[in-house]
């Protein structure tokens, strides 16, 4: 603002001089210090009025900014509590999926009356959220989601298998155990891994359990759809 200033001063000044010249009479001219404190002055305001409008660019370019910035972090703090959301929606599916197979399980073994009912809302209601966090999930997170869904799918083909079993004495054995098991691991592995991907546990042996497990659960549920696969064709030939 100052050196927009100070140039109409030297401009004013100049001409003032330029025109005492040009005339060469000095006394006919109009009275030069009043001129030039006119034309100083009007080189002040000009110098003030483009020095606030600088300044008040800058302090609305800076305003822009911080607002963009705001906004930003809003968009982060957002996206990171739906994630946080449908983790725990994710994970709560999960676990009521398998406690409602396991109890099924316990219930026939009982002689008791397995209802469908319990087992096949907890079974849609896990579908409903596996639907949804395909969308959304990082690769290495949905890898372990559709991992328990298998083994999830897996289980639920044991309790509804489990009325029709040529031997029953192996298959409530075998279903708890799948349970308790297998099935368990692939519950806690989800919620471990969910837990690592919103930064609230942080293991840096983490990758190489995960892969382990995962290799376990594989191993496991094949091993698993072979028993039912061959039991369902001993129960149809013993038809």
């Amino acid at each position: 603002m100052e050196s927009v200033s100070m140039a109409g001063t030297a401009v004013a000044l100049h001409a003032v001089a330029t025109c005492a010249q040009t005339n060469g009479r000095v006394g006919d001219l109009v009275d030069v210090t009043t001129l030039a404190v006119a034309l100083i002055s009007v080189a002040g305001t000009l110098g003030g009025t483009l020095g606030g409008a600088v300044l008040s660019q800058r302090a609305n370019r800076e305003q822009n900014e911080r607002a963009d910035r705001e906004r930003g972090q809003e968009r982060q703090e957002q996206t990171q509590e739906a994630k946080r959301d449908l983790y725990a929606h994710l994970n709560s599916t999960a676990r009521a999926y398998r406690i409602a197979a396991r109890d099924a399980v316990h219930a026939a073994e009982r002689g008791e009356t397995i209802d469908p009912v319990l087992l096949d809302s907890a079974k849609d209601a896990w579908a409903d959220q596996y639907s949804q966090a395909q969308m959304a999930l990082p690769k290495d997170v949905l890898h372990v989601a559709s991992t328990l869904n298998g083994t999830l799918q897996v289980g639920y083909s044991v309790v509804r298998q489990l009325p029709s079993s040529p031997n029953r004495d192996a298959a409530y054995p075998r279903a708890k155990a799948w349970f308790s098991g297998p099935m368990s691991d692939a519950v806690y592995l989800l919620r471990v891994t969910l837990r690592h991907d919103l930064g609230v546990e942080v293991d840096p042996e983490f990758e190489h359990t995960r892969m382990r497990m995962l290799a376990a659960l594989n191993s496991a549920r094949r091993d698993i759809e072979r028993q039912i696969a061959a039991e369902r064709v001993q129960a149809a030939e013993s038809r």
